[in-house]
């Protein structure tokens, strides 16, 4: 039913990277590819996609780069599934049934509920793993 491609993985490391540097700076797509471990050319799609969707902004030029459009707290994982995978909620169910169409709708509902995650959550889980990595050595 939900399927969550490379694209959309890639889209939230990027918005995490862009999410660590300071407000009045960018980032160039090399060091963002760099810096998430993600193929350049697949990347520029991504985020050309994002801008266009005012996720995020850029500046053109030698400084030029990326920076966030807005606070990843106000940036649900919903939100980019919405704009990277074009029928993850789609409504595809084919039945006359009329109780699976409403299991199918309910589960499609409760899906959609969980990706409202806001992506400001990534910090929570890098703590996480800052402390697992703590605990190891």
């Amino acid at each position: 039913m939900i399927g969550i491609s490379n694209k959309t993985i890639y889209a939230i490391a990027a918005l995490q990277e862009l999410d660590s540097i300071p407000d009045n700076e960018v980032l160039k797509i090399k060091e963002i590819a760099a810096n998430a471990s993600i193929p350049q050319n697949f990347l520029e799609q991504i985020l050309l996609e994002l801008k266009k969707q005012g996720i995020l902004t850029s500046i053109k030029g030698a400084h030029g780069g990326y920076k966030l459009a807005k606070d990843l707290k106000d940036i649900t994982l919903k939100d980019v599934l919405l704009i990277l995978e074009s029928d993850i909620f789609s409504d595809n169910c084919k039945t006359d049934n009329p109780a699976l169409k409403l299991f199918w709708e309910d589960l499609k509902e409760n899906v959609s509920s969980l990706f409202e995650i806001p992506l400001s959550e990534l910090k929570n889980y890098q703590l996480k793993a800052n402390q697992t990595l703590n605990y190891s050595i």
